[in-house]
């Protein structure tokens, strides 16, 4: 079952599951949504809230419908209840940590909790995981991306809800609060060098369960105003917590904002950096992928193929803790560059 399948993620994955020859349930609150991409996909589907889930007949649930930090719990609950495998496509770091948390849980039932299956944070994941094989005794890792593309409404959204709470690192393997932005610093990607502020990003969580390096840092590329905005949030962060605020800024999202399209998604790409240190060692790699939503698409497809397929045993998962550091490199369009140590 693909949950939230109308939305602009969900779509795109129902889509290349018929394109690959599956026949995932779609589902998702609203059946005046839901119906009419079912009807042109020739899929079944159905609708139901997270109040009343029907999971009867389902073996997994790839869940889409954010924000995670309200719907995340909520099926998890119906798919332990339901012995239905979960996945989902957040990349918030408490949620990761809510469902990691759950892992005796997943044990017990005999189902799989991979949270994280799409461009947050299988590639990433992955980097880390190589990272830390070529060099096991780092005890400091650092994460970079940049993406070149837009935002769905979704993930806007969820950054919305971020903002107030600033930033987030892990420091000696505990997670830790910093003001946003609070490091900036430059990065050479695979194609150029970029200014890069750091940003609460889901590896805080994972990285730390694939590799348990206990100090992370993540960075996005950034222009300098951006930069500026996201530091001058540090003194309006009570007001961006107040429930009126959140509301009228994710209701224009909702009216202005809509995902890339099709040639944007073809002409968009991603790159990332990471680089491991012990204090006298370090290791360094960078990864090019395709634009984020696409790549989301055929990695949450994959991972859902496998999961069904036995590839991954009961428990709760990251990426590559469940298919391997290599992972993400089986992927349409991701290129590796070369492991640099010194």
């Amino acid at each position: 079952m693909v949950y939230g399948a109308n939305g602009y993620t969900g779509r795109l994955i129902a889509e290349l599951a018929k394109e690959r020859g599956e026949t995932p349930v779609l589902a998702g609150r609203s059946a005046e949504k839901v119906r009419p991409l079912a009807e042109a996909l020739l899929l079944p589907w159905r609708a139901f809230d997270l109040a009343h889930p029907d999971l009867r007949d389902i073996a997994l649930v790839l869940h889409c419908a954010g924000p995670f930090s309200s719907t995340s719990r909520p099926m998890v609950d119906a798919c332990l209840a339901a012995g239905a495998h979960y996945l989902d496509i957040t990349g918030e770091v408490e949620v990761f940590e809510a469902v990691f948390a759950r892992d005796a849980e997943a044990r017990e039932r005999g189902i799989v909790l991979l949270p994280g299956v799409g461009f947050d944070v299988v590639p990433s994941d992955c980097l880390a995981a190589l990272l830390a094989r070529a060099l096991p005794s780092a005890t400091r890792l650092e994460l970079a991306f940049a993406p070149l593309g837009r935002a769905s409404p979704g993930t806007l959204k969820t950054s919305i809800e971020a903002l107030p709470r600033g930033g987030l690192v892990r420091r000696g393997g505990k997670l830790v609060r910093v003001p946003a932005a609070h490091e900036v610093r430059d990065i050479r990607f695979a194609d150029k060098r970029r200014t890069a502020m750091s940003l609460p990003w889901g590896d805080v969580a994972t990285a730390w369960r694939s590799t348990r390096i206990p100090d992370i840092t993540v960075f996005m590329s950034a222009k300098p105003a951006v930069i500026r905005s996201a530091r001058w949030t540090r003194f309006i962060a009570p007001l961006l917590a107040l429930r009126p605020v959140q509301e009228f800024l994710k209701l224009r999202i909702e009216r202005t904002i809509h995902g890339p399209d099709a040639g944007e998604r073809a002409r968009g790409g991603a790159e990332l950096w990471g680089c491991v240190s012990d204090g006298s060692q370090t290791a360094e790699m960078t990864m090019s992928v395709p634009e984020g939503y696409t790549l989301t698409a055929h990695a949450a497809v994959e991972c859902a193929k496998r999961v069904l397929a036995g590839a991954a045993k009961p428990g709760a998962w990251t990426p590559s803790l469940a298919f391997g550091a290599d992972f993400a490199a089986i992927l349409p369009g991701v290129r590796l560059g070369e492991l640099v140590c010194s």
